[in-house]
């Protein structure tokens, strides 16, 4: 991976110091997109600003997807996902603002502290189906959700990064051969038909994050993202560890055939009456409270920085499943800055 370039109003600096009028404070996170980085506005709102990287503020079709990817995130309720504050998507560097999340997110707390216990799980399947039913009210498809993407608080869980979303009555659509996702949470018919991706393929997602948090692992595991596609495609989920009463549920969200997966309203429904011996998520032990704002954290590797930091992590184009395949690929992280992550 090439070094990023250096901070300052340069078009091509990696680390810009500006995004429109807001100034950058801190880096939170970044992959093969772009960064993230702490801001606030004029009335001292916290915000993360996504900037898109230098090489594909020039590729028209990016910035594309990027104009789509603010108006789904604008058009979605903030109740269940980061407010969109401000954006510019025709930039020099394109940029877009949201509320800044306090919280981990469910890939970081289920790797530091387990899987969930079973009231959690069940409130956490409440509220993203919540999320789900808003988004796709909004008629927008997520088509990405993954641990990483969802962010734990004290008022529900959160959904973020619709990078990769699509409003239903968009134009713009997934070139043939070229597959846009995270394989181990993305349904069949993303990898068979990605033109006829509809709002069951987020249901399905919902179906392999909750194993996750139920287990620590997805229901279909493999190093190889060519494997993991090969089985979602032509294996059963492995459910083993996923509560008995839940597990039903689950099962209904990974079927194979879309038209068999419940909606969000019928997840909601079956959790009825609600389980009230789940409260609002507290962060557990291991997090630590934030520091003041703009101070360095001085700390090392295993220091964790609550909130909002999308990975960007979703654009590896992978084949559709035919055969097992090895190979994997990682994104760059973003190594400098006063604040930074350990995992993205």
């Amino acid at each position: 991976m090439p070094p990023l370039r250096d901070t300052g109003a340069d078009r091509n600096a990696e680390q810009p110091e500006y995004a429109g009028g807001y100034r950058l404070q801190a880096c939170l996170g970044a992959g093969g997109m772009g960064v993230v980085h702490l801001a606030a506005s004029a009335s001292g709102l916290r915000l993360a600003v996504k900037v898109v990287h230098a090489r594909y503020a020039e590729d028209p079709e990016f910035r594309a997807r990027f104009r789509q990817e603010v108006a789904a995130a604008r058009r979605v309720s903030g109740a269940f996902t980061a407010p969109v504050v401000d954006a510019d998507p025709d930039a020099v560097r394109p940029w877009m603002a949201t509320l800044y999340v306090p919280g981990p997110t469910l890939a970081d707390q289920v790797k530091r502290n387990g899987p969930l216990a079973p009231a959690e799980l069940r409130r956490l399947t409440a509220g993203l189906a919540e999320a789900l039913r808003d988004i796709h009210r909004a008629g927008v498809v997520h088509r990405d959700l993954k641990p990483s993407n969802v962010l734990l608080t004290d008022t529900g869980p959160k959904v973020i990064d619709f990078g990769i979303s699509r409003p239903v009555d968009s134009d713009l659509h997934t070139e043939t051969g070229k597959l846009i996702g995270s394989p181990p949470f993305m349904a069949p018919e993303q990898f068979q038909r990605p033109r006829e991706v509809g709002p069951a393929a987020d249901v399905f997602a919902l179906g392999s994050v909750l194993v996750h948090a139920a287990t620590g692992h997805g229901p279909f595991d493999s190093d190889s993202p060519y494997i993991v596609a090969y089985q979602v495609v032509h294996d059963e989920p492995d459910l083993t560890g996923v509560p008995a009463e839940l597990a039903p549920l689950v099962a209904r969200c990974l079927a194979k055939d879309p038209g068999d997966r419940p909606t969000p309203a019928q997840i909601m429904s079956a959790l009825l009456p609600p389980s009230y011996a789940a409260e609002a998520f507290i962060p557990a032990q291991r997090r630590r409270p934030a520091l003041p704002y703009g101070e360095e954290s001085g700390g090392g590797p295993g220091r964790e920085k609550p909130g909002h930091a999308p990975a960007w992590d979703a654009d590896t184009p992978v084949r559709p499943a035919a055969r097992p395949e090895s190979g994997r690929a990682a994104g760059p992280l973003c190594r400098h800055g006063p604040l930074h992550l350990d995992r993205l």
